[in-house]
């Protein structure tokens, strides 16, 4: 039996690959419910918290159900079980199932919604639509005593410097001697009063984001021996490449828009809804676009892309037959819920490997599409 994993330790791991604050400002993602302390041995993941799915995770006995829907995108000023929304919270409650969300946030992130989409569908070579804009970054230089620098340096790691893409713990020291003169009034750790003082130090440089400043440099004030340490920042004048963006566009095979229709409708779990498309079955396609979920906001950007074929979601009529008068990329409408879904598998997956398999992950078996029939 595995031995369960704190539930902060898992919502640590699941906020750093999708970040809260890279949703949209109109979003609610995150831990909705749930004692951080609590242990989590058995994890479930879905994309809508319906009252079928809390019950499902009640049933398995999960500790977390992660989705991808808020259960509360709106404010609300109760959550008595009087409502439907209420109810399903009542019942992850009281079968201590803890709630997490990942949305917008999940969407654009390496790893997330929309690659999962694109790599389900086959596509090689992916990259965002849009990328996001660079992470700003910050550069930290202190001088440290030789015997204090390995305790300034796990410090600065764990307020946030010294990450670089898939790595944490990055520094880089060289080794010099320090000079300085205590005066009146200073209680230094080493040397006199009005005497001049050597030491040996290490000159330690880290890159952080800017917006962890603070809690870097409080972390390596409180960790530094001196009483006055040398330290300085510096903005880096670019900042971090980021991988993550709106969107994803890659490349297939060439082939036909009606064989490309086919292979979608194969890679995606069998729903009402189906596969609609809008443009000429024997077009050739060789690049594609696609975003997981609602995608119409993203069309004119698609029409500025060299896509031959743009999947998505929940293509409303006008949208649609404008972009089509446009002579741009052929449209594929695939369900919301299908084409999400492709990002369970990965996300737990993820979680599993990363965990060590402390905890036993499950995906839902709903079908939470809303559309039961087609006529």
């Amino acid at each position: 039996m595995p031995t369960p994993t704190p539930l902060s330790e898992i919502t640590s791991l699941l906020h750093s690959w999708y970040p809260p604050h890279t949703a949209d400002g109109w979003d609610a993602v995150g831990l909705v419910a749930g004692d951080p302390d609590q242990a989590v041995a058995k994890v479930m993941f879905a994309v809508d918290v319906t009252a079928e799915v809390a019950a499902e995770a009640a049933e398995w006995g999960a500790d977390l159900l992660v989705v991808h829907h808020p259960l509360f995108l709106k404010a609300v000023h109760g959550v008595a079980a009087t409502t439907p929304k209420g109810r399903t919270l009542a019942m992850l409650t009281k079968a201590g199932c803890a709630l997490l969300t990942a949305h917008t946030n999940a969407d654009r992130a390496v790893g997330g919604v929309s690659e999962a989409l694109a790599l389900a569908l086959g596509l090689e070579e992916v990259e965002p639509i849009l990328n996001d804009p660079g992470v700003a970054i910050d550069k930290l230089t202190v001088f440290v005593p030789t015997d204090a620098a390995a305790i300034v340096r796990a410090a600065l790691a764990e307020a946030g410097a010294g990450t670089i893409g898939a790595y944490d713990f990055a520094s880089f020291s060289t080794d010099g001697v320090g000079r300085f003169r205590p005066l009146e009034g200073a209680d230094p750790m080493i040397g006199t009063i009005g005497e001049i003082k050597t030491i040996e130090e290490v000159r330690i440089e880290v890159v952080l984001p800017r917006g962890s400043r603070p809690q870097v440099v409080r972390a390596m004030l409180a960790a530094h021996p001196y009483e006055e340490p040398a330290y300085d920042v510096v903005e880096v004048a670019d900042g971090q490449v980021s991988l993550a963006g709106t969107g994803r566009i890659g490349t297939i095979v060439r082939q036909s828009l009606g064989d490309f229709a086919a292979v979608v409708a194969q890679a995606l779990p069998e729903t009402v809804h189906g596969v609609r498309v809008a443009g000429d079955p024997e077009r050739s396609v060789r690049r594609v676009a696609v975003c997981g979920g609602a995608g119409d906001f993203l069309l004119d950007d698609v029409l500025a892309t060299d896509a031959d074929v743009y999947v998505t979601s929940d293509l409303r009529h006008h949208p649609t037959a404008e972009f089509v008068e446009k002579g741009g990329p052929a449209l594929v409408d695939v369900s919301h819920w299908a084409a999400e879904s492709t990002w369970l598998p990965i996300v737990a997956a993820r979680l599993t490997e990363a965990l060590d398999g402390a905890v036993e992950t499950r995906i839902s078996t709903r079908v939470t599409d809303p559309w039961t029939m087609r006529l």
